[in-house]
């Protein structure tokens, strides 16, 4: 099992910047394909990205693709999404989850990103 805790939301202007953090515990952090997925009030949860295990390969939603940037560190065991250039539609609840295989099984609890116009 492992444990997730997102960190880092706030409230941003529409063009700024955050970088959100995801700790995790238990499990070898290094076996986990690591995503970020967000939920804006109403509508569905998105997945935003994802970064693979060991290697570090990213994919990204066209949504957020050149605006935002997801990296782990191993050692830390912590993953982290560096989002830029933000917008109002951006606002959401935004969690990490981890898997070992095709299924999403651990989840944080998510932290709010709130970007006024």
């Amino acid at each position: 099992q492992v444990q997730l805790v997102e960190s880092g939301g706030g409230l941003v202007q529409a063009g700024g910047s955050l970088r959100l953090s995801c700790a995790a515990s238990g499990r070898t952090f290094s076996e986990y394909f690591m995503g970020w997925f967000r939920q804006a009030p109403g509508k569905e949860r998105e997945f935003v990205g994802h970064i693979s295990m060991n290697y570090g390969s990213t994919y990204y939603a066209d949504s957020v693709k050149g605006r935002f940037t997801i990296s782990r560190d191993n050692a830390k065991s912590t993953v982290y999404l560096q989002m830029s250039s933000l917008k109002p539609e951006d606002t959401a609840v935004y969690y990490c989850a981890a898997r070992v295989q095709e299924t999403y099984d651990y989840w944080g609890q998510g932290t709010q990103v709130t970007v006024s116009s």
